[in-house]
């Protein structure tokens, strides 16, 4: 089998570079793509689990890290190494760096610096904007900012290097500045004002009004929010004044409404994914090629930022072509999505021509310079009618520190905001938000998005009002919570089920809840018992999101996928097997994952930004029937089932339909004029079957061959965009209109070509759809018994119990499993793990997992955690994003069992031993 190495763009317009995308294969690509392929026919399957978890479990080569050159078909032999220098201070001059330091066994044959970045004519992109490389002479902008890049050629001096630079002395340093003045990224306010009756409209509403950000500043730099009386701004002006018209509510006297006020306040945390980053990369000065291995969640925009990097750099640093070739990533939760660390892996292999060089980090190195979790400060109010126990008004104020860089500190600010009111319907709402710059390590995109924090200030604040009344913690929650129809903060309901009512009568009859005064009154001697709940609602999807897709059908009835998604340990591979076999019948024998590189007949093109785009523009380029609002979107766990699936359902529903259909009918004697010719939404798989009542069944293979004897269609190739609502496509397919929710679609006849489909009619979500915080929502309800040592302050967590509701469930095992998963990272964030924010944190390039603790098995209750998982209202519900909810309400519930454990109220994280032990002295 040759290496798959098909080029998905040819992008001339790129500043004259030719990009090609592919998934990783090598020389000895049978070996290999017999792990990457999942699932399907002569790959062994465990009974339960994950089919791509024997080829990891076992040390195939499947992640970025695996590979050297000698892996790699026609690359250098050996491999060279490289590393970042980066500062440990961001108060003063950078001055420059000592290579004396290193000794003579650890010097490095070549040194980047800033001024060679400035000479060759490379940029930084957007997304990054800023300086790749500190200049000398000017402060850093943030801790962990890179000064140099060290280029070795053998692994023993980069390794002697490496160990030296760890004391921090390299870099050098002169007067102190202070840290560096930087704007603050963004800010925001979302306010609603609810009609009189849930019927009426809103009074005001994001949705209606837009989205409105202050147009002052303080001298500090941060937003006045109070409306001032300016002509300058007149939108602010007017959601502000609704704004402080709720916090003035908030803050009056009234008897019958019960008001709290809580500062609250999250730290930094690391992904703490198992691979860090890592990189190979090679230019071939002679071909002026650039080739690439990465591990990322976002293969299309690495591809673009590589070829903005190098787009006008001087011709022997500029390369004609840049083929970036992607392998399995070894974790993500957010941290390798719109990373920079590739920019600098292709500097690395354009400064060292002709040798092949590997850029990656170690965890000290990780925690140095990968995103972080955002530290939140968060003040929430909150007002309850004292008789009927319904919130009345809600306010609350967020600044994130989101580091050195901007990253997507905006954005996850935003869904910060609009998530701040959980499962709730609270009908006078006002937030605002703002994300600063600090010398701190960049903060970016990681599970829970921001909702995390603010949901879990949000869970214990309802906690402590539903004592303060009295009510019962679930019936106060039951009371509050958002019905279907209900509208969100930003003045939309949600377009999918809405099921807390159910989850919340799960948790009130579960024994955890039911036994707990019992529980708590027969303590073991020494020992405290308290019980908690918490329950969530977290966003899936962004507003802009797209797939890619196709699946063929072979004579045999041996299937094929191919999807963009990238397998992070999400699983999506057996996802997208799953979700097509819904369809088809059979389980794939060929599914490849990332794969960027396979969908040039689709012909996509597209143009502006797809967040900002104005109605009038996107009617406009819609009439160029290749046109789509974006190409191929990040991979996050949240989204895999929902989008990364997408466009292969649609595949596989029309090979059905024009392909296997009417195979179907031929064999079965069927005329078309026959009335069950058009009943093809009765036929049903069993397995490799397909069922219809009164006639034979049929096995997969037989139908498979019979249309490919007609030529029907065997191969659907697709492209999907979301807006909170997915664009929907009409494509003529064997002489009828198909209306499909896709924008691009190109079919196989037979054994022939993909062909492009001219698209008759394609409807995108209005632009107007951007206003929406978000209208795709899964939930989950955490309860959790614990008991506290008094004399230690130790606490374990006896027994757990989670439930939710994501849809329909493609792979049960991976959705038990990112449970799992997101219960023992809420367990570390909640009583574990802390990164400083400036000189004492990882940015100094001190710290390493001695220092930074996550849970282990003795923190979770290994034995003693249930996850149930609600089945879907109705078949034909589609998968929703569950991998971030399951992890918010564990935090909430570990703080709300806490109080109830101990009497007092946390309002910082984590909660460590010791500050339990004072608590119970």
């Amino acid at each position: 089998m040759e290496a798959s190495r098909r080029k998905f763009l040819k992008l001339a317009a790129i500043s004259g570079i030719t990009l090609g995308v592919s998934r990783l294969a090598l020389a000895d690509s049978s070996a290999f793509l017999a792990h990457e392929t999942l699932p399907g026919r002569g790959v062994w399957k465990p009974a339960a689990g994950r089919v791509d978890g024997v080829a990891k479990a076992t040390g195939a080569k499947l992640y970025a890290s695996d590979f050297r050159a000698s892996d790699l078909p026609g690359w250098p032999a050996n491999t060279s190494h490289a590393l970042l220098a980066r500062a440990a201070d961001a108060t003063h001059v950078y001055v420059g760096f000592d290579l004396t330091r290193l000794g003579k066994d650890a010097q490095p044959s070549v040194v980047v610096t800033a001024e060679d970045l400035a000479r060759i004519g490379a940029r930084a992109p957007e997304f990054y904007a800023g300086d790749l490389l500190c200049p000398v002479g000017k402060t850093p902008s943030y801790l962990g900012q890179p000064a140099a890049l060290l280029i070795f050629e053998t692994f023993d001096a980069f390794d002697r290097a490496r160990l030296v630079l760890r004391d921090g002395d390299f870099l050098k340093f002169g007067a102190e500045t202070g840290p560096v003045d930087v704007p603050n990224y963004g800010a925001f306010r979302f306010t609603r004002v609810a009609g009189a009756t849930p019927d009426a409209p809103d009074i005001y509403s994001p949705l209606q009004e837009g989205w409105i950000s202050p147009g002052l500043l303080e001298s500090s730099g941060r937003p006045i929010w109070k409306p001032m009386p300016v002509a300058k701004g007149g939108e602010y002006v007017k959601g502000a004044t609704y704004g402080e018209a709720i916090r003035a509510r908030l803050a009056g006297d009234d008897p019958a409404v019960l008001t709290l006020d809580r500062q609250f306040e999250t730290q930094s945390v690391d992904p703490m994914f198992l691979e860090p980053e890592c990189g190979l990369a090679w230019y071939d000065p002679h071909a002026a090629n650039l080739e690439i291995v990465l591990g990322v969640q976002s293969p299309f925009e690495a591809t673009e930022a590589l070829a903005f990097l190098l787009g006008e750099a001087k011709a022997d640093f500029k390369p004609k072509n840049i083929d970036a070739q992607f392998a399995y990533i070894g974790g993500g939760f957010g941290g390798r999505d719109h990373t920079p660390f590739p920019l600098y892996v292709a500097l690395a292999a354009m400064f060292y021509p002709g040798h092949a060089v590997r850029l990656a980090h170690d965890r000290l190195q990780q925690f140095q310079g990968g995103v972080k979790r955002h530290a939140i400060k968060m003040r929430s109010q909150i007002g309850v009618d004292r008789a009927s126990g319904l919130i009345t008004a809600f306010a609350a104020d967020h600044v994130l520190d989101g580091g050195g860089l901007m990253n997507y500190s905006i954005s996850v600010a935003v869904v910060a905001a609009t998530g701040a009111i959980g499962i709730y319907d609270i009908p006078k709402v006002d937030v605002t938000t703002v994300a600063v710059h600090s010398r701190g390590v960049t903060a970016g995109s990681m599970r829970g998005y921001g909702t995390l924090q603010t949901m879990t200030a949000l869970e214990v604040l309802v906690d402590e009002a539903a004592a303060a009344l009295p009510i019962d913690p679930i019936e106060f929650r039951r009371r509050n919570a958002l019905r279907p129809g209900g509208r969100t903060m930003t003045g939309n309901p949600y377009s999918v089920s809405v099921r807390t009512q159910e989850i919340l009568d799960k948790l009130d009859k579960h024994p955890i809840w039911r036994t707990r005064v019992e529980e708590k009154a027969r303590p073991k001697p020494g020992f405290v018992v308290g019980v908690g709940v918490a329950c969530s609602a977290k966003d899936y999807g962004t507003g802009a999101d797209c797939t890619l897709g196709s699946i063929e059908i072979d004579p045999n009835g041996r299937i094929s996928i191919h999807g963009d998604a990238v397998e992070m340990g999400n699983g999506i591979g057996t996802a997208l097997a799953n979700r097509a076999a819904l369809h088809v019948g059979g389980i794939a024998d060929e599914v490849t994952v990332a794969q960027v590189d396979v969908f040039d007949a689709l012909e996509l093109t597209t143009s502006g930004d797809a967040y900002t785009i104005t109605q009038t523009a996107q009617d406009e380029a819609a009439k160029n029937p290749r046109w789509v609002p974006a190409i191929s979107s990040a991979t996050s766990a949240s989204i895999g089932a929902h989008v990364g699936t997408q466009a292969v359902a649609e595949a596989a529903r029309i090979i059905f339909r024009f392909g296997l259909w009417p195979a179907a009918l031929s064999l079965w004697g069927i005329e078309s004029t026959d009335p069950r010719a058009k009943q093809s939404d009765e036929a049903y798989w069993q397995g490799e079957t397909l069922i219809m009542t009164g006639l034979s069944p049929l096995p997969l293979s037989a139908i498979a061959a019979k249309a490919h004897a007609q030529k029907g269609v065997t191969g659907a190739m697709a492209h999907a965009f979301s807006r909170w609502a997915w664009a929907q496509g009409v494509f003529n397919i064997a002489g009828e209109d198909w209306t499909a929710d896709i924008d691009a679609l190109a079919v196989r006849y037979g054994g022939g070509k993909f062909t492009r489909l001219h698209r008759k009619m394609v409807a995108f979500p209005p632009t107007d759809y951007n206003r929406i915080g978000t209208a795709f929502s899964s939930l989950c309800g955490t309860l959790v018994r614990i008991e506290i040592e008094r004399a230690t302050g130790a606490l374990h967590i006896a027994r757990a119990y989670s439930v939710l509701e994501c849809g329909k469930v493609l792979v049960p095992e991976v959705v038990l499993g990112q449970a799992q998963g997101g219960f023992a990272m809420g367990v570390g964030y909640t009583l574990l793990e802390t990164l400083p924010p400036f000189e004492d944190g990882p940015g100094n390039g001190q710290w390493n997992l001695g220092q930074y603790v996550v849970a282990r098995g003795s923190d979770l209750p290994l034995h003693d955690l249930e996850i149930e998982i609600l089945p879907p209202l109705a078949s034909n519900e589609p998968p929703k994003g569950m991998a971030e909810v399951v992890m918010i309400p564990v935090v909430p519930a570990l703080l709300n069992a806490i109080f109830d454990a101990t009497g007092r109220r946390f309002q910082s994280l984590p909660v460590t031993q010791d500050m339990l032990k004072q608590a119970l002295a």
